[in-house]
């Protein structure tokens, strides 16, 4: 009788697997079980708190973040100082993670807000090795499987370590940015600059970017 169930249990997910990947043609297996499972995932996140960690803070950056400039994944640089007046959504991703279904809603906030908005992806390889592909595989990926029209960062690192990516690192020193400390604990950590380059919050993995708190943050 158990082996049955897991037999009808197994046939069922794999069928709803290709229903819910039916537009992700380019995506290994893992990633279509993946994403196929982000809903539970993401209901245990929020019913354990793994993962929800929000912080807020309105200090004044000791160093502007419009001095610096993203290097986009077309090798093509983008001086932050031409975002003012909007609000930025700094992002770290990975195309091979649990978190990678949140891809989908940050292209969604995108695009909704995109008045008063931008996002923008770091994709980074700091975490269990989830981002081993390159940048025009990423950039293909996310445009093929989730339409990603924001902009995606070269390839880089994000956690404090040599080599780390500049506007990682300046969002997660306080002598910089004025008041946080805190590094992305996973992949798809949130950091929030507003219209005037202060750093007003951190949402860690499992605050969904269409989220209340991420909405509320941005409408404010």
């Amino acid at each position: 009788m158990a082996l049955f169930l897991l037999l009808i249990f197994t046939g069922g997910f794999s069928i709803y697997v290709l229903i819910v990947n039916r537009n992700s043609p380019n995506m290994t297996i893992r990633q279509k079980i993946l994403k196929a499972a982000y809903p539970a995932m993401m209901w245990f996140a929020k019913k354990t708190g793994k993962n929800t960690l929000i912080l807020k803070g309105t200090k004044a950056p000791v160093v502007s973040i419009y001095t610096l400039d993203v290097v986009l994944n077309n090798n093509t640089p983008l001086s932050l100082s031409t975002l003012k007046g909007k609000k930025i959504l700094l992002v770290n991703t990975a195309s091979d993670c649990g978190y990678t279904g949140q891809y989908d809603g940050l292209e969604k906030l995108y695009q909704q807000y995109k008045d008063k908005l931008v996002v923008i992806g770091f994709p980074a390889n700091d975490f269990k090795e989830q981002e081993k592909l390159d940048d025009a595989q990423i950039a293909s990926f996310c445009k093929v499987n989730f339409g990603v029209t924001f902009p995606l960062a070269q390839k880089s690192i994000v956690l404090k370590q040599s080599g780390q990516n500049e506007i990682f690192e300046w969002l997660t020193d306080k002598t910089k940015n004025g008041w946080n400390s805190q590094t992305p604990t996973w992949n798809f950590c949130k950091y929030l600059v507003n219209e005037n380059g202060t750093l007003t919050h951190f949402f860690s993995s499992s605050v969904e970017p269409l989220s209340p708190e991420v909405v509320d943050a941005i409408l404010k």
